[in-house]
C-alpha cells in the first residue's frame, strides 16, 4: 500500500493538545524526512523537518521510534515537529491574531536523507485550533475597558481570571481562550497600544485596571468572591500592582514578571510608583547584531530604584512565580526571589516559585515553537529572550499545568478563612 501519514485527533486539535503522529505503508527500516510547515497569518512561513527510520514493519510512530541527527531535533519526540518549527524569516515569532481561525499544519514525508527533499511520499493538512466549539468570544467594550471575555461552555458561574501580556500591547487573545477551553472565564485586557488606548508606554493608570477587575467581579458568570490574574514580562508587573493596591484579587501568577514597576511610571490615586532605571551602557551587542539586555535595568534594592519596588505585601492573595532560569529579558529569578523575600518580612505566605533551567523568556502555552530572539518595542534592536528548545518546550507543557492547578485551588471555593465581603 501506499505510504500514508495517520494523525490522531484525525483532522483537528486544540493548539495546547499533543497530536500524535504515524506513517505507514513505508519499506522495511526504510528511511525517510518528515517535515512541518505552517504559515501565519501575516504569511510568513515556519517550519521544521526531522530524519527517522521506519521499523521492520514499515511503521514509524513518532510516540516511539527516536529521530536521527541531523534534523531540526534528534531522540524520541513525538511532539518535535510542532515545537521545533522556527520562522524562515529572522527574529520572527509565532503569534495567533484571530483566535477563531486555526493554524493550518502541513505535513510531508520524503523519501531519503539527503540535503534536499526526495520524493514526496505522503501528506496531510491538519488544524491546531485555539476556540474548543462551545467556548464564547465576547469582545468587551465597557467605560474604558477594551478587552475580549471568554467563557467556558456549560452553566457558570466560572473562576475568573485577568490575563495580561507585555510591551508588545495591543490585544493578544491566544493565551486567554486556550486557558478559558479548560474551564475558567478569562478576560484578555489591553492595556496600551489598542484603538483609542494610549499609544506608548510613558505611564499606566491602576484604575483602568480597577476598572476590569470590578467588570469581571460583578458579571454573573464569574465566581467570587475573588478573581486571578496572569501577567507575562510588563503584564506580570502590572499584574503585582493590581494585587497590591486592588481588592477582589485571590490569586497572582507571574510568567517571567518582574516585583519592581517596569518601562513606565504607575500612578494610582495619589500613589506614583517610577519606573526602574535602565543603564544602557550594560547592553551587550553581539556580533550577529542581536542585544544582550539582562543586564541593563538597576536593581531594585539600591538607591533611589527602590522606589520602583511594588510593596507586594499588601496583597491579599497568594502568588505564583512561573521563572525561565535562562530568561536574558531581565532577571526573572532574582525578582521572584526578591519579593518571596519581602512577602515572608512582612509576615505573608510564601509564594510558590517554579523554576525551569533552559527556558527562556517566552514561556507561553504548549507546543508553541521557542522564540530566541525577536524585536523589543522598548529598545528598537531584535533581542535574545533565551532558552533552549527542548528545555523550553517541556517548561511550556508544565508551566501551563502549574497555572491551571493554581488557579484551580484558589479559585474555585476551597479557600478557607477567605471573606466574601470584598
Amino acid at each position: 500500500m501506499a505510504p500514508s501519514i495517520r494523525l490522531s485527533p484525525a483532522a483537528r486539535s486544540l493548539f495546547d493538545e499533543p497530536l500524535a503522529i504515524a506513517v505507514q505503508g513505508l519499506g522495511p527500516r526504510q528511511q525517510v524526512t518528515l517535515r512541518t510547515s505552517l504559515r501565519d497569518e501575516t504569511g510568513e512561513l515556519f517550519q521544521a523537518s526531522a530524519l527517522y527510520q521506519a521499523g521492520d514493519d514499515g511503521e514509524l510512530d513518532l510516540a516511539r521510534c527516536p529521530a536521527l541527527p541531523g534534523g531540526s531535533f534528534s531522540g524520541l519526540e513525538p511532539m518535535g515537529l510542532l515545537w521545533a518549527l522556527q520562522p524562515q524569516k529572522p527574529f520572527w515569532r509565532l503569534v495567533k491574531r484571530d483566535v477563531q481561525s486555526p493554524f493550518l499544519l502541513q505535513l510531508e514525508v520524503f523519501e531519503g536523507h539527503g540535503e534536499r527533499p526526495g520524493r514526496l511520499l505522503a501528506q496531510a493538512q491538519h488544524e491546531r485550533a485555539f476556540l474548543r466549539d462551545g467556548v464564547q468570544r465576547v469582545p468587551v467594550r465597557e467605560g474604558r475597558i477594551r478587552a475580549t471575555l471568554f467563557l467556558p461552555t456549560g452553566s457558570g458561574p466560572f473562576p475568573g481570571i485577568i490575563d495580561l501580556y507585555g510591551t508588545g500591547g495591543g490585544l493578544p487573545e491566544y493565551r486567554a481562550c486556550l486557558l478559558a477551553n479548560h474551564g475558567f472565564a478569562v478576560l484578555a485586557l489591553a492595556f496600551y497600544s489598542y484603538e483609542d488606548l494610549p499609544k506608548g508606554m510613558k505611564e499606566f493608570h491602576l484604575e483602568y485596571f480597577e476598572e476590569a477587575v470590578n467588570y469581571m467581579l460583578q458579571h454573573t458568570q464569574v465566581k467570587g468572591p475573588g478573581i486571578g490574574l496572569l501577567g507575562h514580562s510588563k503584564g506580570g508587573d502590572l499584574c503585582v500592582s493590581m494585587a497590591s493596591f486592588l481588592k477582589g484579587i485571590t490569586a497572582t501568577a507571574l510568567i517571567n514578571g518582574s516585583v519592581a514597576n517596569v518601562g513606565a511610571v504607575l500612578h494610582y490615586k495619589d500613589i506614583i510608583i517610577p519606573p526602574l532605571g535602565i543603564n544602557p551602557k550594560r547592553i551587550k551587542v553581539g556580533k550577529s547584531g542581536i542585544a544582550d539586555i539582562i543586564d541593563a535595568l538597576n536593581s531594585p534594592l539600591e538607591g533611589p530604584d527602590q522606589q520602583s519596588f511594588i510593596p507586594l505585601e499588601k496583597a491579599e492573595c497568594c502568588f505564583l512565580f512561573i521563572v525561565g532560569q535562562d530568561d536574558h529579558n531581565w532577571k526573572s529569578e532574582f525578582f521572584a526571589v526578591e519579593g518571596s523575600k519581602r512577602l515572608q518580612a512582612h509576615g505573608k505566605e510564601k509564594p510558590e516559585i517554579v523554576c525551569y533551567p533552559g527556558a527562556g523568556h517566552y514561556i507561553e502555552p504548549p507546543f508553541f515553537p521557542m522564540c530566541a530572539a525577536s524585536m523589543h518595542l522598548l529598545f528598537g534592536k531584535p533581542v535574545m529572550w533565551g532558552g533552549e528548545p527542548k528545555a523550553h518546550c517541556e517548561a511550556q507543557i508544565d508551566a501551563w499545568q502549574q497555572i491551571q492547578a493554581f488557579f484551580h485551588k484558589h479559585l474555585t471555593g476551597k479557600l478557607s478563612g477567605t471573606s466574601s465581603k470584598l
